[in-house]
C-alpha cells in the first residue's frame, strides 16, 4: 500500500513538472502586460477576439429582450458616455456600445471590442448613478486589461498541459489516478484563482475610471454592500470565479485614498456627471 502511495505522490509530481512546463513555454511565447502592469498570458489575436465577442453580442440582443429608449437606456448611456472619456487614450480603440436588457438578473457584462450589457435587475441593486458606475468601470476595466482573451488562454494553456499528461500517462493506474487528482487541482490552482484575480484587477481599474469621471469611489462600496444583501450565501472563495464581497469590499477600501484624490481632481476639473433614471 505504501508502495503504491509513493508511486502516486511521484506520478502527480512528474505530472506537475510537465504542466508546468507546457504553460511555461506558452507564457514565454505569448507574454502580455495588463494595464496594472501585471503579466499576462495572451494567445489569440485582438482582431479575433473582438470578432468573437461582437457575434456573442449579437447573439444575445437576439435572445434577450432589450430596451430600445426611454429614461432607463438614457440613464445607462450617460453613465457610460461619462466614463468612456476617461479610459486611456492607448485602450480607446474599442466600438463602445452598451445596451439594457430586460431581465430580473442583478449583472452587467462587456465583451471583447468594447459592446456591454447591463440588465434592469441590476439598476434595482445600484441605487444611484455613482453605484451604476461602479459597475459601468468594472466592466470596461475587464476589456481594457483583455481578461477575456487571458482567461482563454490560460484555460486552452491547462488543456494542452493535461493533454501532455494524459499521453504521459498512458495505461499506467497509478499515473492515470495522478492525472485525474491534477485536473482538479488545474480547475482551483490556475483557472479559478486567475478569474478571481481579473475580477479584483477590474475593481481596481474601474474605481480610477469612475473617479476620473467624477463619479464618487466610495458609492463603490455602497454597492457591493448591497449586492450582497441580494445574492445572499456564496461558495468560500477558494471554489468561487470571484472574490468573497468582503474581501472584494476590503480591497475597495484599500484603494480608496487615490480614487478620492481622482474624484477631488476631477470635480475641480469641472467633470460633474448629472444622471438620472
Amino acid at each position: 500500500m505504501m508502495r503504491t502511495t509513493l508511486k502516486t505522490i511521484r506520478g502527480i509530481t512528474e505530472a506537475r513538472r510537465l504542466l508546468a512546463a507546457v504553460v511555461v513555454a506558452l507564457v514565454i511565447s505569448a507574454c502580455a502586460t495588463s494595464p496594472t502592469g501585471r503579466q499576462q498570458l495572451q494567445l489569440f489575436p485582438a482582431s479575433q477576439m473582438t470578432t468573437m465577442g461582437a457575434d456573442a453580442y449579437a447573439q444575445l440582443q437576439e435572445k434577450e429582450p432589450v430596451i430600445e429608449d426611454g429614461p432607463l437606456v438614457d440613464y445607462v448611456q450617460c453613465v457610460t458616455d461619462a466614463i468612456v472619456p476617461q479610459i486611456p487614450e492607448v485602450y480607446r480603440d474599442q466600438a463602445w456600445e452598451v445596451s439594457v436588457f430586460e431581465s430580473e438578473q442583478v449583472n452587467a457584462f462587456a465583451m471583447p471590442g468594447g459592446k456591454m450589457g447591463v440588465y434592469t435587475g441590476l439598476l434595482d441593486v445600484a441605487e444611484n448613478a455613482d453605484q451604476l458606475a461602479a459597475v459601468v468601470g468594472h466592466e470596461i476595466a475587464h476589456v481594457m486589461a483583455e481578461h477575456a482573451n487571458e482567461r482563454m488562454s490560460t484555460q486552452m494553456a491547462t488543456v494542452v498541459g493535461l493533454g501532455a499528461i494524459r499521453i504521459a500517462a498512458g495505461d499506467d493506474p497509478d499515473r492515470q489516478r495522478a492525472m485525474a487528482a491534477l485536473g482538479l487541482g488545474a480547475q482551483v490552482g490556475i483557472i479559478l484563482p486567475f478569474s478571481r484575480l481579473h475580477e479584483s484587477e477590474a475593481d481596481e481599474i474601474g474605481l480610477e475610471l469612475m473617479a476620473n469621471a467624477g463619479f464618487d469611489p466610495r458609492a463603490s462600496v455602497a454597492l457591493w454592500q448591497n449586492m450582497a444583501e441580494a445574492r445572499g450565501d456564496e461558495p468560500p472563495e477558494f471554489l468561487s470565479t470571484h472574490p468573497s464581497k468582503s474581501r472584494r469590499i476590503d480591497d475597495l477600501r484599500d484603494w480608496m485614498p487615490r480614487a478620492l484624490y481622482l474624484y477631488e481632481q476631477a470635480q475641480e476639473a469641472g467633470r460633474q456627471p448629472s444622471c438620472t433614471p
